[in-house]
């Protein structure tokens, strides 16, 4: 009986698992399908299959969207900025966790502090403008290094303190200078950690649509993500082409979520041990 009971419950909670699935992912069909519909039935915005299958409009989009510029530019505002967060933190989370005290300590939970805190676009904007830094590639680069930094030290700060430190001592005494000791010995062990942030902030950063939205004036200089305002206005909005913008944004931040899945899961779990 009591067996009985538990196999029912595990179908149940399974169902449930399976028709919220199916609810989540109704306005992404809903989307896809939209994206080979007609302007008019496009405005309807249901679950019906067109009735003519219009894959004309991806090549529109691409088009009149300018998606390859946009393209080249959100991947390398990804790219970059993924870069600068990688490089910085796992060099600062080595030195913090190896001297955890004093100014580093105070320097650490300053940092992570950042996960917690709001972004005051006013302030930012401010910032932004007195550093020259708007309207410029390198300017939103060096924003997105910096929003995405703290939760990225935590994450890396958590796994290196897992590595032993007799690794360390055994490097110095056959000679390794602090510089060696890192990139030939810390680093090669920082792999699942490295892949894991490399794979979240890079989808954090491709997603992202307010920062670039802010801080880029030039509708040449957007990434996919605002893409999406050539084919909606205030006189005319083509839905069928929004949702086919929609899909080709997807495309590459989900095939970087498939190939690195496996990262995600062990990176993080190995960095949520200490922090």
């Amino acid at each position: 009986m009591e067996r009985m009971k538990k196999h029912i419950l595990s179908v149940a909670g399974n169902l449930l698992a399976i028709l919220t699935s199916l609810i989540v992912m109704i306005p992404m069909i809903v989307v896809v399908l939209t994206s080979f519909k007609s302007s008019g039935e496009a405005n309807n915005m249901s679950l019906t299959l067109p009735k003519k299958w219009m894959f004309e409009n991806y090549a529109i989009v691409i088009e009149q969207g300018k998606l390859i510029s946009s393209f080249l530019n959100g991947l390398i505002y990804a790219t970059f900025s993924v870069l600068i967060i990688i490089l910085v933190v796992s060099a600062a989370a080595f030195v913090i966790s190896r001297n955890f005290k004093g100014i580093n300590k105070f320097i650490y939970y300053f940092i992570i502090a950042g996960i917690a805190m709001p972004i005051n676009n006013v302030a930012l904007m401010k910032v932004m403008q007195a550093l020259h830094l708007v309207n410029q590639r390198y300017g939103i680069i060096l924003l997105y290094a910096a929003i995405n930094i703290p939760l990225s030290l935590f994450l890396c700060y958590g796994f290196i303190s897992t590595i032993p430190r007799e690794i360390d001592e055994a490097a110095v005494i056959d000679g390794c200078t602090p510089t060696r000791l890192f990139t030939r010995i810390i680093l090669p062990l920082l792999k699942p950690i490295i892949s894991t942030l490399f794979v979240l902030n890079f989808m954090a950063v491709w997603n992202d649509f307010t920062m670039p939205l802010y801080y880029l004036n030039n509708s040449k200089k957007w990434p996919m993500t605002l893409a999406v305002y050539n084919f909606f206005g205030a006189f005319e909005n083509s839905w069928n082409l929004v949702s086919a913008d929609i899909v080709l944004t997807l495309l590459p931040v989900l095939l970087i979520f498939i190939l690195g899945q496996k990262y995600i899961v062990g990176g993080v779990s190995a960095g949520a041990v200490k922090g």
